[in-house]
């Protein structure tokens, strides 16, 4: 599996895994503890795995969570997503740092998102489920949802959104939602 460093964001990683193909498809490993200790994280860390199906054009984010955050190792396990992670640590050397990636069920790579950074995906094909490991129990309290199309972000969503949930269609802007923080 190979590691590397985003570095658009501190303390993210991308987890290529090496697949092993022939005629009945493939196998690979797409969560090894000794390499996820390999660049400090903590594989025992992850206390929830968590799954969403999407189709085509669905948006889901920008979301994250206050107080101490929430940590994720994400991948899309079936289809194809436009992912993208949005550092708001104050005190990273990347603060407000974005990072895009194509995560797919081809090549089953995976995204470490820090504590502290938005993370959101938009479905590109007909169906991609994307699974999440993450290292805090969800708590619906400390969600934390900012506005997909905020200009300040100029996110480049590869298609217009045909669907999201209410929560992220209403989402305030990021100066709103950092404001709202700070309080």
């Amino acid at each position: 599996m190979k590691v590397t460093g985003v570095p658009a964001i501190a303390g993210a990683y991308l987890f290529e895994p090496t697949p092993y193909a022939d005629e009945r498809g493939f196998f690979c490993r797409t969560f090894d503890a000794d390499v996820l200790r390999s660049v400090g994280l903590d594989p025992n860390a992850f206390v929830q795995h968590s799954l969403s199906r999407s189709v085509r054009g669905v948006l889901r984010g920008l979301h994250l969570r206050s107080g101490a955050g929430e940590a994720k190792l994400v991948r899309c396990s079936y289809g194809r997503v436009f992912d993208v992670v949005v550092d708001l640590r104050q005190d990273s050397p990347t603060y407000r740092g974005r990072a895009f990636f194509e995560l797919s069920g081809d090549t089953q790579a995976s995204v470490y998102v820090p504590a502290g950074c938005a993370h959101g995906f938009q479905a590109l094909t007909g169906t991609a489920d994307v699974s999440y490991r993450i290292d805090r129990p969800h708590d619906p309290a400390e969600d934390v949802t900012i506005a997909f199309d905020d200009p300040e972000l100029a996110i480049p969503w590869p298609l217009p959104a045909t669907s999201m949930s209410e929560r992220d269609r209403k989402a305030p802007s990021l100066a709103e939602a950092l404001s709202q923080e700070e309080r």
